[in-house]
């Protein structure tokens, strides 16, 4: 006979009131230093590329849902995430025009296609500028930073910190203070590892992430580039390596469920970093490392899967 203080219902049986919106929503706050750092170093162009690529984003992403009768999901704020992730990744001279164009591809080609948030393959800002590169290779690298920026290093286009090191012509360690701050040329929000790193706590203090993912992709750029002999401080500071082990190898569509498979991400996404930036034929690696490792998390959580109570193995 059953107990009268016996509930038995379906699960989850463990709820939260955590919501999509509320982590979309910590994740665009943990991104403001960032976003701050590129109006203070690139000019407010800067602000206008992020406003675009988010406007966008909701647009596209409300206009596709609109069109097919589906549920208006816009307040859920991850449109709005993906357009501040895609800026981020763009050089400030972008054209407008291009940028809507990678705000499309990720929202339709990348999210809606498949179903919408939860079923996509890949990070859709990954994935848009991935394509942007190949569609625009020389936009996507006119890295400039205008004359007139409060905290003006260097006025020319030109290379950026990566192009040098790869040429052995890496900056002093004098540079290494302005390269922390983000003084430089790169794309809007992953210059400044100052300003990420304290988006990283935030993410951290309201546990939205774990250590997991950006630690050991990190700790494994490290590693390898100071076993090769190639300045682990420089290719920590130089490229999108905080932004993506950050904010992008954390996405909680596209990378593992458990602990474990966290790291493993992490590893194999900080050895194909150091694999395309030291032997291939880009600078950077890191989008293309994030790409690749997020077709290999089906089998990560697999093989990392806990067994349930009880349960066979």
């Amino acid at each position: 006979m059953k107990p009268d203080n016996l509930i038995v219902s379906y699960s989850p049986h463990i709820r939260d009131k955590i919501t999509t919106s509320r982590i979309m929503l910590d994740v665009i706050i943990a991104l403001t230093p960032a976003l701050i750092a590129s109006v203070l170093i690139f000019g407010p162009r800067a602000a206008l590329v992020t406003g675009v690529c988010v406007a966008a984003c909701v647009f596209f992403e409300w206009a596709f849902e609109k069109l097919l009768k589906r549920k208006n999901t816009v307040r859920d704020l991850s449109a709005a995430l993906t357009g501040m992730l895609l800026a981020f990744n763009l050089p400030v001279t972008i054209p407008l025009w291009q940028a809507v164009f990678g705000s499309f591809v990720a929202i339709i080609f990348v999210k809606q296609l498949f179903g919408g948030l939860g079923k996509n393959f890949a990070n859709p800002a990954i994935v848009a500028r991935v394509v942007m590169f190949i569609a625009f290779p020389v936009a996507m690298t006119n890295w400039y930073i205008p004359n007139w920026s409060p905290l003006l290093l260097d006025t020319v286009s030109g290379a950026t910190p990566l192009v040098y090191i790869l040429r052995g012509e890496f900056y002093s360690a004098e540079k290494v203070w302005y390269m922390f701050l983000g003084v430089h040329r790169g794309s809007l929000g992953e210059t400044s590892e100052l300003a990420l790193l304290i988006g990283g706590l935030y993410l951290l203090f309201r546990r939205v992430i774990t250590w997991h993912a950006p630690v050991t992709f990190i700790g494994t750029v490290f590693v390898l580039t100071a076993l090769t002999g190639n300045f682990p401080v420089f290719q920590l500071l130089s490229g999108g390596l905080f932004l993506g082990a950050i904010f992008m190898a954390t996405d909680y569509v596209t990378s593992p469920m458990t602990k474990l498979g966290r790291a493993i991400f992490g590893i194999g996404c900080g050895l194909l970093t150091v694999m395309i930036r030291l032997y291939g034929s880009y600078p950077e690696g890191v989008s293309f490392a994030i790409l690749l490792m997020n077709m290999f998390v089906p089998f990560i959580n697999k093989a990392t899967a806990h067994k349930a109570l009880g349960g066979k193995k």
